[in-house]
């Protein structure tokens, strides 16, 4: 079974299966069965089949089963660090943002400037 790309154009059901498949076949490579992963990773066997057959799963199983089969250093590349911008740090003061900002409005910027007394 060839692999697919995973992207944006690809359903979430999709993708679980697709990555279902490669543990699958990690594990395998491995020379592993499902229960000897299980054991390592601190599952049940039955989490193990579920998501290589492409089910959903809890995050910290999933870390289990990626730590066991040496995949774990695949998510710094997933979800690398964030850095701060220098301009940022100036403009707050050193301090780390911690929230989102509300996106301003824009309908006003839309709207020709008109004087109150019309």
């Amino acid at each position: 079974m060839a692999n697919m790309k995973i992207s944006d154009l690809v359903s979430d059901e999709a993708i679980l299966t697709e990555i279902g498949q490669r543990i699958l076949q990690r594990r395998l490579a491995l020379q592993m069965t499902q229960a000897v992963l299980a054991e390592q990773a601190g599952v049940a066997k039955r989490t193990v089949e579920r998501i290589e057959a492409g089910a959903s799963a809890q995050m910290s199983s999933m870390i289990s089963l990626l730590r066991v089969l040496g995949l774990l250093p695949g998510l710094e590349l997933l979800f690398p660090e964030q850095a701060q911008r220098p301009m940022d740090l100036l403009k707050r003061k050193g301090k780390v943002r911690r929230r989102a900002s509300t996106p301003r409005e824009k309908a006003d910027k839309e709207k020709p400037w008109r004087w109150g007394d019309e």
